[in-house]
């Protein structure tokens, strides 16, 4: 497998830019009467088709064949699916103080969010640990996130948005659905996918924005950007450095006390400290509304912070491995 590569080193993520340029875009000239109805539908559809993709992409035969190292992925769905959520409670005595309740929510969805699938991958590369290890473990993080993220979310935030039995079918139809379609029909279209990957990757991306200037044109109709001060945005960024940094250091210390060996650690700090940016936008679209704008803002700090900060352990890490053993010593998935 060819290692993914990364640029060496990015101030921002160029997504992130362009995230923040439809945050604008909606701030100025949002969707509003004829216009937001058409939004909400290309939005839905878009939500639609990322899910549906994901479903064409993930190979439930590689998935399978992780099961044998089942301790190092028990460990990593722990993390993104228990320690997370603990940490995300924990976080309630920040409000009214630090957090608004507002954000307050959004960073508890954060922590209920599955983990990513490629920065994992790309870090655990650069490091030279485990790849096929940081493949499966994404891959089964975004299978449980299909159920598990919702389920979590209308237990712990369930006063927060429509969680009622048909709130929750109506979820599974937009998420669930088309990802079990796309998981039928893998065995026909996902050469095609593979091909097209590339162009295909660019339509998940355009998707995504479009869901964003789609839920910060509605948070603009709602008038909700008042809760929100400057003060409050550098507070939110200090609890999700430290968040962060609570999760890498349990992570690390953890690990290494199992008896992981080297490679299988660095998968573990890797896939077990990230959260999805593609997976959480669209399901907090599904799951908050017109209060989907504030709850999406923690993931996307979170996002830039967990790529800057893993960007730096990956290349120390990989440079002590450059210096132990001149070969990785894993380099196929």
């Amino acid at each position: 497998m060819r290692r993914p590569a990364l640029p060496s080193w990015l101030p921002i993520d160029p997504f992130i830019l362009l995230l923040l340029a439809m945050v604008g875009l909606a701030a100025l000239f949002p969707a509003s009467g004829g216009a937001a109805d058409v939004v909400d539908v290309a939005s839905s559809i878009a939500i639609g088709l990322l899910f549906f993709l994901y479903g064409v992409r993930l190979s439930t035969r590689e998935a399978l064949a992780g099961l044998v190292h089942w301790r190092l992925h028990l460990f990593i769905v722990l993390c993104t699916f228990v320690l997370f959520p603990l940490l995300g409670l924990a976080a309630r005595g920040l409000v009214p103080y630090v957090l608004t309740d507002e954000l307050y929510t959004g960073v508890l969805f954060l922590c209920l969010v599955p983990s990513t699938i490629q920065s994992s991958i790309a870090f655990t590369s650069i490091a030279r640990g485990n790849v096929p290890a940081a493949i499966c473990a994404g891959t089964y993080s975004a299978l449980l996130g299909m159920v598990l993220t919702p389920l979590l979310a209308a237990w712990l935030i369930g006063s927060e948005a429509d969680f009622s039995a048909a709130g929750l079918l109506g979820i599974g139809a937009q998420l669930l659905a088309p990802f079990l379609a796309g998981q039928l029909l893998r065995r026909w279209i996902g050469g095609f996918v593979q091909r097209h990957r590339r162009v295909l990757g660019r339509v998940d991306r355009v998707s995504i924005l479009l869901v964003v200037y789609a839920a910060f044109s509605e948070g603009m109709e709602q008038d909700i950007w008042h809760q929100v001060t400057v003060g409050r945005l550098f507070a939110l960024a200090g609890v999700l450095a430290v968040l962060l940094a609570v999760v890498l250091a349990v992570t690390t210390t953890l690990s290494r006390r199992l008896g992981f060996e080297r490679g299988d650690r660095i998968a573990i700090v890797f896939a077990g400290s990230k959260k999805s940016l593609a997976n959480g936008l669209p399901m907090a679209a599904v799951l908050f509304g017109a209060q989907a704008s504030l709850t999406i803002l923690p993931l996307m700090l979170f996002h830039q912070l967990q790529l800057i900060v893993c960007a730096f352990i990956a290349k120390r890490w990989g440079r002590e491995a450059q210096m132990s053993s001149p070969e990785p010593p894993y380099i196929r998935a």
